[in-house]
């Protein structure tokens, strides 16, 4: 009996990469950051790309960084990627911060810190509308273009809600690919490594 390998075969969706759009990690990726990833592009040009994992969250809270932090619950870091490990980005929703570079509708990055302390200090709502992260993902411009070439990564659109909810942050590849089609919803029933199957 002869197996069809072409449900293995990755190809791309033809979607082209911008700023406010994600990258999925197709699901044979075994790269201990990149596997399974899905990263927010936070800007897309000729001199290379930027973005941040959304779904891989870090053994470390906010509050245990700012101790003045007097805050209910334990508030999570996720890591954005390999480069800049030592920094802190944050992405939020709150209009009027200043210094924000606006990513899409309603949506930011980063800004006047003093700000976003001053707003967390005060007891507001964290969950669905500020998420920080340590490092930040890049690539020069021609690299990304190969590797979606190569059908590492297909290019998606993730809505404002599901990259802010942390709850969903572990089915967030699987969700994301799912919204491509029933294609790719299959691909993510695939072992990261088939042979392990």
């Amino acid at each position: 009996m002869s197996i069809n390998t072409d449900i293995f075969k990755i190809e791309t969706n033809h979607i082209v990469p911008a700023r406010g759009k994600v990258l999925i990690s197709e699901p044979f990726l075994c790269d201990h950051i990149f596997g399974r990833s899905v990263i927010l592009l936070i800007d897309h040009t000729q001199e290379g790309t930027m973005g941040l994992i959304m779904n891989k969250s870090l053994p470390l809270f906010l509050n245990d960084i700012f101790k003045e932090f007097d805050y209910p619950e334990d508030i999570p870091i996720y890591k954005g990627g390999p480069l800049s490990t030592d920094t802190l980005f944050y992405l939020h929703t709150l209009e009027n911060i200043s210094g924000s570079l606006p990513i899409s509708k309603g949506f930011y990055l980063n800004g006047d810190f003093n700000a976003i302390k001053e707003y967390i200090m005060r007891g507001n709502p964290i969950k669905g509308k500020i998420r920080f992260f340590l490092g930040y993902s890049g690539w020069e411009y021609e690299q990304l273009c190969r590797e979606i070439k190569e059908n590492t990564w297909l290019v998606g659109k993730e809505d404002l809600n599901s990259l802010m909810n942390v709850n969903n942050s572990k089915e967030l590849w699987k969700n994301a690919l799912g919204k491509l089609g029933s294609k790719y919803e299959m691909w993510s029933h695939f072992p990261q490594i088939p042979t392990l199957n």
